[in-house]
């Protein structure tokens, strides 16, 4: 028999006797190109990092790897909430799953304006989406990781001279219906914060985000709760987690903070913690 006619043995479809199921099976840190949406410039290009994962029966040996791959090769490198939703129901027909999880995280860029120079450079933000079906239910997260300045109020409080001051990370994740951009999510934070940031300063720049800060200070407490406050002014937004770490100056340890909202019912909040 010719060696291309023969039929190859599928291994993983064989049955496995261990009887144990597996939660999450697939593939991991897969650089791929997408397009996102851009608010300013209606798109972006950038590059991923890819996780798509199923659930595994107990009496399957394992899953097809090259599948993931051919089904995002299939639906293109647009990436937006439906076509995600589209390979998770591809993946659960393709794999004969009855859960499936995408995530993406990318590096988005902005066009910032410096203060008072008025030099533009790109920053740069980290925005992750996960998107989970789980038979016919559906849940999506957007996170989006904001640096930003902060300047502690008991340091200039106290100080004779000055007050610490240093770059801390706020983390924001929603749930939302209809639309909701980065930039929305983005802009937030950084006008939560002591000051925002920017890649490229002046000296003239410099002078004005130092004593912007210094005019606002703020505690880890104080960045997060000004979050919540205006993420709850969005109305598509229907649940948000907020987390700020600032990276101290003055100590060998981070400040943290915590939100999360409870406006989430018990039995969607089951859904997903026992899938996530």
């Amino acid at each position: 028999m010719n060696n291309k006619n023969k039929k190859l043995p599928d291994t993983q479809n064989k049955t496995d006797k261990r009887k144990i199921p597996i939660n999450r099976v697939g593939i991991k840190n897969l650089r791929y190109p997408i397009l996102v949406k851009d608010r300013d410039n209606k798109h972006q290009h950038t590059i991923a990092m890819i996780s798509m994962t199923v659930d595994l029966p107990m009496h399957f040996k394992g899953t097809h790897m090259s599948r993931f791959v051919e089904i995002l090769e299939k639906n293109g490198k647009e990436i937006n909430i439906e076509s995600l939703f589209d390979i998770l129901t591809e993946m659960q027909n393709k794999l004969h799953a009855k859960a499936s999880h995408i995530v993406l995280e990318f590096p988005y860029f902005r066009t910032k304006t410096a203060p008072v120079s008025k030099l533009q450079s790109l920053m740069d933000y980290r925005v992750k989406f996960h998107a989970v079906k789980y038979n016919g239910d559906k849940d999506f997260i957007m996170t989006v990781v904001v640096p930003v300045k902060t300047l502690c109020p008991c340091s200039k409080n106290i100080s004779k001279y000055g007050a610490h001051n240093q770059r801390g990370d706020i983390t924001v994740s929603v749930r939302f219906k209809g639309n909701i951009w980065i930039e929305e999510i983005i802009d937030a934070v950084e006008d939560s914060a002591s000051c925002d940031l920017y890649s490229l300063l002046k000296r003239e720049d410099e002078k004005y985000v130092t004593e912007k800060a210094y005019k606002n200070p703020v505690f880890v407490e104080d960045v997060s709760r000004n979050t919540v406050m205006r993420l709850k002014k969005m109305k598509n937004i229907k649940w948000y987690s907020v987390e700020a770490e600032n990276y101290e100056s003055i100590h060998n340890h981070n400040a943290y903070a915590h939100i999360e909202s409870t406006n989430i019912c018990k039995k969607y909040k089951e859904f997903i913690i026992s899938r996530y």
